[in-house]
């Protein structure tokens, strides 16, 4: 890659030369046809990423306006929405259902832990929920939500599942074609961004409705949308050839080479190797003093929000990394300056990944801290191998 810094944010991520290349690409006019067959390909790429049977959406925006979609186009003012949520991001399903007039309950995880399956069983019983939203990797916390046991217990109730797939899409399974148990309990909506897993620059919205979801957006009628009602953008997705408002056409040449690098490695291979850097990662730093937030049981495989030793200084501490080329995010809300956040997903590779956890034990050095370097590195190394057999 010819990234001078290795990006382990939780988004954007490293972008590879190859999805550079295809975006510094001649920029052409959106109903160019030599656009629209890219533009399309990327559509039936995505279709089979997702494997829904009903349509994808690729638009520009970020995963908020794809929050937005999921939401507007099948939960009504006054109908009334369940949200679960393992931390920041998957509260911010709240504000947007508020801004929609849509009555909300949630169901709130301590920070790093998942919401019981129990809480989700009682809170179903107690009211006729339209639909329920999920979080599929929080990035605030590096918790993952269980789809094997939230999507039937939801199913069960009637509702739509809408799955957050932000932080997790191209990276754990989101297979809208899969049974949880029954023929009609499968995954109705999954939204995301180009920016994380798919190891794409951010600026585009995507989002797959399946049947059940785009019937529901039938008996919807009216919709207080107009960029994010997918009635407007069906006709686009269908050929996009057509106008609707003028797509991000160099990123459009970027998401097509992403998505096509992701289908080539295989979701299987990928959701292995992503579960073998998360733990390797987090294995590694435990040798530094250093405590993942998530236990291993709920841990995602895209991030890790990593507790402090008592004393270091968050500020000093990045700062350093970043004079080493390694960028790594600060902690949210009250984890800020306690914890910092580190991405483990798309493009990154295993030596990206053991440079990152040799530069780290060397800042903590400089900072006073004694850590054996060699000995986390060699611990990574044995950990991606072991999970990778």
């Amino acid at each position: 890659m010819r990234n001078e810094e290795m990006l382990l944010i939780p988004g954007p991520t490293p972008v590879v030369d190859s999805i550079y290349d295809a975006m510094s690409s001649e920029t052409r006019g959106h109903t160019d046809s030599r656009f629209v067959a890219i533009y399309k390909h990327a559509i039936e790429q995505t279709r089979e990423l997702l494997k829904t049977d009903g349509e994808v959406f690729v638009i520009s925006g970020s995963g908020t306006v794809a929050m937005e979609m999921a939401l507007v186009n099948t939960v009504a003012a006054g109908e009334r929405l369940l949200i679960i949520s393992h931390g920041y991001f998957g509260d911010r399903f709240i504000k947007l259902a508020k801004a929609f007039g849509i009555e909300i309950d949630v169901l709130q995880a301590e920070w790093g832990q998942q919401v019981a399956s129990e809480e989700v069983e009682k809170k179903l019983g107690e009211h006729t929920y339209k639909a329920v939203t999920v979080t599929h990797a929080d990035t605030s916390t590096g918790v993952a939500a269980d789809l094997d046991c939230l999507v039937p217990l939801i199913k069960k109730h009637g509702a739509l599942v809408i799955v957050d797939g932000v932080c997790a899409t191209a990276a754990l399974e989101e297979d809208m074609s899969k049974e949880y148990g029954s023929p009609e309990y499968k995954i109705d909506i999954v939204l995301t961004g180009s920016q994380k897993a798919i190891g794409v620059p951010p600026g585009l919205a995507i989002v797959a409705f399946n049947q059940t979801a785009l019937k529901a957006r039938e008996a919807l009628g009216h919709v207080p949308a107009y960029y994010c009602d997918i009635h407007n953008w069906i006709p686009i997705m269908q050929n996009p050839a057509n106008y609707f408002a003028t797509p991000p056409v160099n990123l459009i040449y970027a998401y097509e080479e992403g998505i096509k690098l992701v289908l080539a490695e295989g979701m299987d291979e990928r959701i292995m190797r992503h579960a073998a850097f998360g733990r390797a990662v987090r294995t590694a730093l435990r040798e530094y003093g250093m405590t993942p937030l998530a236990s291993e049981e709920v841990a995602a495989s895209t991030l890790s929000c990593i507790l402090y030793p008592e004393g270091l200084n968050d500020t000093e501490f990045r700062a350093a990394l970043a004079q080493k080329g390694i960028i790594v995010a600060g902690a949210l809300a009250h984890l800020a300056g306690k914890a910092f956040r580190i991405g483990h997903m798309g493009n990154t590779t295993e030596d990206m990944l053991a440079g990152a956890i040799r530069a780290i034990g060397e800042v903590l050095n400089d900072m006073g801290y004694e850590v054996e370097i060699d000995k986390a590195v060699l611990r990574f190394t044995e950990e991606v191998s072991v999970t990778n057999q």
